[in-house]
């Protein structure tokens, strides 16, 4: 078995998705009411079309391959399994050479019903601009910004990866597993590390934990952070960081914080190694959203493409083609508006979140396209849980249940994955 690598990847994600906080998440789609709710009346050509914006570049570009081979796989699982009302599904050709805008434009002139993509949370509003005007739904396997929660698609844009937010009561159960009665919060200054530093605070009061110090800081300027943390002598420190993580680590260790004392957020995930002072990290612990595809969904990727190297959002991209598959199966329909109508219901969400519904639970979850049309053939509701977990799409369009695999650092300074966590909410 050959064994793809998948932490590293989300780690060199979380330096290019971050979203400023000027991003203008309330742009004018041009799209009133909410698509994922409303009730459509068929109106495809009989063709499922599903389209793929390929967004990384430079160092981030290997994510192409993993999220290309992920949307493959899946329609040709879906097509084994006898396609949209017996027509094959098609993959649209893709152009990771073009910018986010310029790909979604050619989807939309490709005629797509459905798009997977972007990678990178700043490309989500072009991206979503475009195709919520062409009543076209968007599935983002990776963006994870919390301010997408409430971007204007008028309904027609969703996510198979957690906002960052979500790993907030694992980092705090991580800490308090461990016998910790206080946390000190650290995080780098910006939209990501002050938002989920402010969910971190909120989660340890809920759990009955001590907040003794946050602290914000610039990259390459933690050591008052660091001091703060020392001075406060909580019982575990939570770093909340991206391209800052090396050197706030670096001056926690030089205050005499370090080791099992230290949580990582997933921005601040990586294998140190000799960069950091020996021992340093050595018991500390990191969250990585989502969990490690298992050896035989890895097997069918590489049944896809043998050159593949790297799973990274693999699943969330399966998953995403999948769903959109499923909707269109459920509204009998591949036009866009009938897919982002029947998202929610397929992925599990409940009807409490969907035209004012009363709310009932989601059937028994099936894990494959095949699984469910056979249940929904036989008079079941779609519940899809497929290869990143259980996904239940709330109002927003948000899952609300995150995964994270938990990795524990050695004496080296470098992560093995050890558990995994789960954090839920009720949908909304």
């Amino acid at each position: 078995m050959k064994h793809l690598n998948v932490p590293a990847a989300r780690m060199r994600l979380a330096v290019t998705a971050t979203l400023c906080a000027t991003l203008a998440l309330t742009a004018c789609s041009g799209v009133t009411g909410n698509a994922r709710v409303e009730t459509v009346e068929a109106s495809g050509d009989g063709t499922l079309r599903i389209g793929l914006i390929l967004d990384s570049a430079g160092d981030s570009s290997f994510l192409n391959a993993s999220q290309l081979a992920a949307a493959k796989l899946a329609v040709k699982e879906i097509n084994d399994a006898g396609g949209h009302k017996g027509r094959p599904v098609d993959l649209l050709p893709v152009e990771p050479g073009k910018d986010s805008a310029a790909q979604a434009q050619a989807l939309v002139q490709g005629k797509a019903d459905a798009v997977i993509g972007p990678t990178d949370s700043s490309n989500a509003t072009a991206a979503v601009d475009i195709l919520s005007r062409a009543r076209t739904p968007l599935i983002s396997p990776a963006n994870t910004a919390a301010g997408l929660s409430s971007i204007a698609s008028g309904g027609y844009y969703f996510r198979t990866a957690a906002a960052d937010v979500a790993q907030a009561p694992v980092l705090v159960k991580l800490a308090k597993d461990a016998g910790a009665a206080s946390v000190s919060v650290l995080h780098q200054e910006g939209p990501y590390g002050s938002g989920v530093s402010a969910a971190v605070s909120e989660s340890a009061q809920q759990a009955g934990l001590e907040v003794a110090a946050t602290a914000g800081f610039e990259p390459g300027g933690a050591a008052s952070a660091a001091a703060t943390a020392r001075r406060a002598e909580a019982d575990a420190v939570i770093l909340i960081a991206r391209d800052g993580a090396q050197g706030a680590l670096a001056e926690l260790d030089n205050a005499g914080l370090a080791g099992s004392k230290i949580i990582l957020s997933e921005g601040a995930f990586a294998r140190y190694g000799s960069r950091l002072g020996s021992k340093a990290l050595a018991g500390a612990r990191a969250t990585v959203p989502g969990q490690l595809p298992s050896s035989g969904f890895q097997d069918r990727l590489l049944g896809i493409d043998p050159t593949l190297k790297d799973v990274s959002f693999a699943a969330e991209a399966y998953d995403a083609v999948t769903l959109a598959a499923l909707a269109a199966a459920k509204a009998e329909d591949d036009a866009g508006r009938s897919i982002a109508a029947n998202l929610i219901a397929v992925s599990g969400g409940t009807a409490g979140t969907m035209a004012g519904g009363t709310g009932s639970a989601p059937g028994a979850p099936c894990p494959t396209y095949k699984d469910c049309i056979s249940g929904m053939s036989s008079g079941a509701d779609i519940n899809y849980d497929g290869e990143s977990g259980p996904v239940a799409f709330d109002a927003n369009g948000d899952i609300t249940t995150a995964t994270f695999t938990v990795f524990t650092y050695g004496e080296d300074n470098n992560p093995t994955a050890t558990g995994v966590e789960t954090a839920g909410r009720p949908a909304r």
